[in-house]
């Protein structure tokens, strides 16, 4: 009934109890020397992010990705990474999703990349731009049946009437990318962050963190710079 307690809930002290009693990279974390470390980032990131894989850290390609919305509040989700090469780090989403319009009037924006497993996140600041319907198209085309389908169903981030409306409109789009895997979804959008500043983060189990940085004058193909931050 309505204003009955939740007897289903923790209460604060079991709550409390459990947040207190987590430990924190209670295992073996790998070394790592900033002195070795390339001379950019996108090699070192390859690594890291292979390294994480290998030992076992759930889901590594995704990541956290940061915008501004139009009154300049923070906003964030979590998203998949779909590639990492020399133009900069690449992910995908709907033109008219929330974070599609925010990066179309701000495209300045941050990712994270979180690896427990080994005690290590890589930070990544930068500007996106939208690639061309063509190569969008492409990104789609190589993911699953069931991404297709997502896509299709659309109007990612407006208000929801029912959980039936989501499942008479998912389960058309599911039929549609099952006959047509060709099937167009126009607002489907790849995009690229080009990153001016890359932080690397190695974890260290007595807190004596190593944070190597690496950054460079936006819009240009200087060197670039690195340096080590005290954590």
């Amino acid at each position: 009934m309505a204003g009955d307690s939740d007897t289903s809930s923790p209460s604060p002290d079991s709550f409390h109890a459990t947040l207190h009693s987590l430990k924190v990279w209670d295992t073996q974390l790998p070394a790592f020397d900033p002195d070795t470390a390339p001379s950019t980032p996108l090699p070192l990131f390859r690594e890291w992010f292979t390294h994480a894989a290998a030992a076992g850290q759930v889901e590594p390609h995704t990541m956290s990705l940061a915008t501004v919305d139009a009154e300049g509040r923070p906003d964030v989700r979590i998203l998949m990474l779909h590639d990492a090469d020399a133009r900069g780090w690449h992910f995908a989403s709907h033109a008219t999703s929330s974070k599609g319009r925010q990066l179309a009037a701000h495209p300045d924006a941050a990712l994270v990349f979180y690896w427990p497993a080994v005690a290590r996140q890589v930070r990544i600041r930068g500007r996106v731009t939208a690639c061309d319907p063509k190569e969008s198209r492409a990104d789609l085309a190589v993911r699953s049946r069931g991404a297709l389908a997502a896509a299709l169903t659309g109007r990612q981030s407006e208000v929801l009437g029912s959980p039936q409306e989501l499942a008479e409109a998912s389960a058309a789009a599911w039929e549609r990318a099952g006959a047509e895997p060709d099937a167009p979804a126009p607002t489907w959008t790849r995009y690229v962050l080009d990153p001016v500043e890359v932080e690397f983060f190695q974890g260290d189990a007595a807190r004596r963190h190593i944070r190597l940085r690496y950054s460079r004058t936006p819009n240009t193909t200087a060197t670039w710079t690195r340096e080590l931050l005290w954590p």
